[in-house]
Protein backbone atom coordinates (compact mmCIF):
# COMPACT_ATOMS: atom_id res chain seq x y z
CA UNK A 1 0.00 0.00 0.00
CA UNK A 2 1.43 3.37 -1.04
CA UNK A 3 1.21 6.07 1.56
CA UNK A 4 0.85 9.63 0.44
CA UNK A 5 3.64 11.76 1.81
CA UNK A 6 2.11 14.48 4.02
CA UNK A 7 2.39 18.10 3.01
CA UNK A 8 5.12 19.61 5.22
CA UNK A 9 3.55 23.08 5.24
CA UNK A 10 0.17 21.67 6.28
CA UNK A 11 1.85 19.60 9.01
CA UNK A 12 3.68 22.70 10.24
CA UNK A 13 0.41 24.66 10.44
CA UNK A 14 -1.42 21.84 12.24
CA UNK A 15 1.50 21.38 14.61
CA UNK A 16 1.50 25.13 15.36
CA UNK A 17 -2.25 25.07 16.08
CA UNK A 18 -1.75 22.10 18.39
CA UNK A 19 1.09 23.85 20.24
CA UNK A 20 -1.02 27.00 20.53
CA UNK A 21 -3.86 25.11 22.18
CA UNK A 22 -1.43 23.27 24.49
CA UNK A 23 0.32 26.46 25.55
CA UNK A 24 -2.64 28.62 26.45
CA UNK A 25 -2.14 30.30 29.77
CA UNK A 26 -5.12 29.33 31.85
CA UNK A 27 -6.82 32.40 33.31
CA UNK A 28 -3.89 34.71 32.54
CA UNK A 29 -5.11 38.23 31.84
CA UNK A 30 -3.85 41.37 30.18
CA UNK A 31 -5.62 44.37 31.71
CA UNK A 32 -8.54 42.18 32.72
CA UNK A 33 -8.86 40.48 29.31
CA UNK A 34 -8.18 36.74 29.08
CA UNK A 35 -4.86 36.41 27.27
CA UNK A 36 -6.08 33.74 24.84
CA UNK A 37 -8.74 36.19 23.60
CA UNK A 38 -5.97 38.45 22.29
CA UNK A 39 -4.44 37.10 19.09
CA UNK A 40 -1.06 38.77 19.63
CA UNK A 41 1.91 36.51 18.98
CA UNK A 42 4.70 36.17 16.42
CA UNK A 43 4.37 34.32 13.13
CA UNK A 44 7.65 33.03 11.69
CA UNK A 45 7.90 32.74 7.92
CA UNK A 46 9.99 29.56 7.68
CA UNK A 47 11.02 30.40 4.11
CA UNK A 48 12.60 33.65 5.28
CA UNK A 49 14.01 32.43 8.60
CA UNK A 50 17.79 32.11 8.36
CA UNK A 51 18.17 30.25 11.64
CA UNK A 52 20.27 32.80 13.51
CA UNK A 53 18.35 32.27 16.79
CA UNK A 54 18.30 35.95 17.80
CA UNK A 55 14.54 35.75 18.43
CA UNK A 56 14.86 32.56 20.50
CA UNK A 57 17.60 33.93 22.73
CA UNK A 58 16.06 37.40 23.01
CA UNK A 59 12.58 36.33 24.10
CA UNK A 60 12.23 36.55 27.88
CA UNK A 61 8.88 34.75 28.10
CA UNK A 62 10.29 31.82 26.05
CA UNK A 63 7.75 31.95 23.23
CA UNK A 64 10.22 30.14 20.94
CA UNK A 65 12.14 26.89 20.70
CA UNK A 66 14.78 26.16 18.07
CA UNK A 67 14.62 23.30 15.59
CA UNK A 68 18.29 22.40 15.25
CA UNK A 69 17.74 19.99 12.35
CA UNK A 70 15.95 22.56 10.19
CA UNK A 71 17.77 25.54 11.74
CA UNK A 72 14.50 27.41 12.28
CA UNK A 73 12.82 29.27 15.12
CA UNK A 74 9.50 27.73 16.12
CA UNK A 75 6.72 29.47 18.08
CA UNK A 76 5.76 26.99 20.81
CA UNK A 77 4.06 29.17 23.44
CA UNK A 78 2.32 31.98 21.54
CA UNK A 79 0.16 33.19 24.41
CA UNK A 80 3.24 33.78 26.58
CA UNK A 81 4.13 36.63 24.21
CA UNK A 82 3.72 39.99 25.91
CA UNK A 83 0.89 41.91 24.30
CA UNK A 84 2.35 44.71 22.20
CA UNK A 85 5.91 43.35 22.22
CA UNK A 86 7.59 43.13 18.82
CA UNK A 87 11.23 42.92 19.89
CA UNK A 88 11.85 39.68 18.02
CA UNK A 89 10.46 41.12 14.78
CA UNK A 90 12.53 44.28 15.19
CA UNK A 91 15.75 42.32 15.73
CA UNK A 92 15.21 39.68 13.03
CA UNK A 93 17.81 40.34 10.30
CA UNK A 94 15.76 38.37 7.76
CA UNK A 95 12.42 40.11 8.46
CA UNK A 96 10.94 36.64 8.97
CA UNK A 97 8.72 37.52 11.96
CA UNK A 98 5.40 39.31 11.78
CA UNK A 99 2.66 40.34 14.18
CA UNK A 100 -0.91 41.59 13.82
CA UNK A 101 -1.19 45.28 13.04
CA UNK A 102 -1.08 47.80 15.86
CA UNK A 103 -4.57 48.93 14.84
CA UNK A 104 -5.81 45.49 15.97
CA UNK A 105 -4.30 46.14 19.40
CA UNK A 106 -5.62 49.72 19.52
CA UNK A 107 -9.15 48.47 18.82
CA UNK A 108 -8.89 46.08 21.76
CA UNK A 109 -7.62 48.89 23.99
CA UNK A 110 -10.58 51.05 22.98
CA UNK A 111 -13.39 48.46 22.96
CA UNK A 112 -12.33 46.67 26.15
CA UNK A 113 -11.73 49.92 28.07
CA UNK A 114 -8.11 49.06 28.80
CA UNK A 115 -7.14 52.64 29.67
CA UNK A 116 -9.52 52.90 32.62
CA UNK A 117 -8.54 49.40 33.76
CA UNK A 118 -4.88 50.34 33.54
CA UNK A 119 -5.39 53.57 35.50
CA UNK A 120 -7.29 51.72 38.23
CA UNK A 121 -4.60 49.04 38.45
CA UNK A 122 -1.84 51.62 38.62
CA UNK A 123 -3.66 53.49 41.37
CA UNK A 124 -4.07 50.26 43.36
CA UNK A 125 -0.29 49.71 43.34
CA UNK A 126 0.66 53.37 43.62
CA UNK A 127 3.39 52.78 46.19
CA UNK A 128 5.24 50.45 43.81
CA UNK A 129 5.55 53.13 41.11
CA UNK A 130 5.42 56.40 42.99
CA UNK A 131 8.46 58.69 42.82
Amino acid sequence: MNRVKPNNELNRMLSCKKRMSENKLENQKWHNILREEIKWYPIVDADLCMGCGICVLGCGPKVYKFNFEEKKAIVVAPFKCKVGCVTCANTCPAYAISFPSLSYLHKIIKTKKVISTSRNELESIRNDYSM
